[in-house]
């Protein structure tokens, strides 16, 4: 068994100022990302305006399929437009860790 996750860091649009509008942006994200089997939150900068940390975890059978899943995820995100990805920060964990 191999799980893999990555954190986005994605700065939000100027109009994300305050929690509200925050999290108009950071709802539709998060659903649109479930699409592709995977657990999503989002997992860090929670109470900053502007910015957000949406975390995705996958498990798969073979390391191949983790990071096929994890690229798609990438893909996903890199391509919305009303987001900025700053960066995305990725491990995967397979049977010979601990």
């Amino acid at each position: 068994m191999f799980t893999g996750c990555v954190e986005f860091d994605l700065l939000l649009p100027q109009d994300s100022r305050s929690l509200k509008a925050k999290r108009s942006y950071v709802r539709p994200i998060v659903a649109s990302l479930r699409k592709y089997e995977v657990a999503v939150a989002e997992v860090g900068d929670q109470e900053v305006h502007g910015r957000t940390t949406i975390g995705v975890a996958a498990v798969a059978g073979d390391h191949r399929h983790v990071a096929e899943l994890l690229d798609a995820c990438e893909h996903h995100v890199a391509g919305r437009p009303e987001v900025e990805l700053l960066s995305a920060r990725r491990r995967v964990f397979g049977p010979e860790d601990e």
